[in-house]
């Protein structure tokens, strides 16, 4: 994975890309970098960096929210000093929310944005229903970049199935993930698994589970 300075991470509900901004930013602390997460998901409550307060601290990797982040208010706002952010020593991964609402929150900062080494990589996950077909995930591609004003600069293909993802998964997503470089003209940054699903695959980048689906949750729960 080549890190820029601001690193915004885009995505489909349910592609796994907080889970790929997560893994991202604690490769980045183990490696001694300073890192600060940015979480721009302002309309999905479930899948957020916010979550990941405590593990982030553990870290030292900084982290800014939505004002009403994590809270029992419905609509958080948006208060970020963009420039402020960006100016720290370090990484920023910013994890955006993934549909019209978080791209526009995202193209409120894009003049920021221009002023740094930025790139914004688009995640993508054959098993969701709306991005089976690389037609469709293209589609939701371009959504985001007409909404925010920005262009994709890479794509990483985070296929899964959760629980249930295996190596045949994993194998049978690469000719998916050609295919979408190949029609938006942009390159394969990253496959991203659990290790042992990544034997032999071009690209890849061993990534850890830490966003589960809230049953998954109960169920490791359950099993302690």
């Amino acid at each position: 994975m080549n890190f820029r300075k601001i690193n915004i991470i885009t995505g489909h509900y349910g592609s796994g890309k907080t889970n790929v901004s997560v893994n991202m930013a604690l490769d980045l602390a183990e490696k001694g970098e300073k890192v600060t997460v940015v979480d721009l998901d302002i309309v999905n409550p479930y899948f957020r960096t916010a979550d990941f307060k405590e593990l982030f601290g553990e870290h030292n990797i900084s982290l800014t929210v939505p004002t009403y982040a994590n809270s029992n208010l419905d609509i958080p706002a948006l208060g970020f000093d963009m420039n402020g952010i960006a100016d720290r020593e370090g990484y920023i991964i910013i994890d955006v929310g993934g549909d019209d609402e978080g791209a526009k929150a995202l193209g409120r900062y894009r003049k920021v944005f221009e002023k740094y080494d930025t790139q914004m990589l688009y995640v993508i996950n054959r098993c969701r229903y709306l991005t089976k077909e690389p037609a469709e995930a293209l589609q939701l591609m371009y959504e985001i970049e007409n909404a925010s004003g920005m262009k994709c600069d890479g794509i990483i293909n985070n296929t899964n199935l959760g629980r249930e993802t295996d190596r045949n998964i994993v194998l049978g997503s690469v000719a998916y993930a050609d295919e979408v470089c190949r029609e938006a003209g942009l390159p394969l940054v990253a496959v991203t698994a659990e290790a042992g699903y990544l034997d032999g695959i071009d690209k890849a980048y061993p990534v850890n589970i830490y966003v589960k689906k809230l049953w998954e949750e109960f169920g490791d729960e359950a099993e302690k």
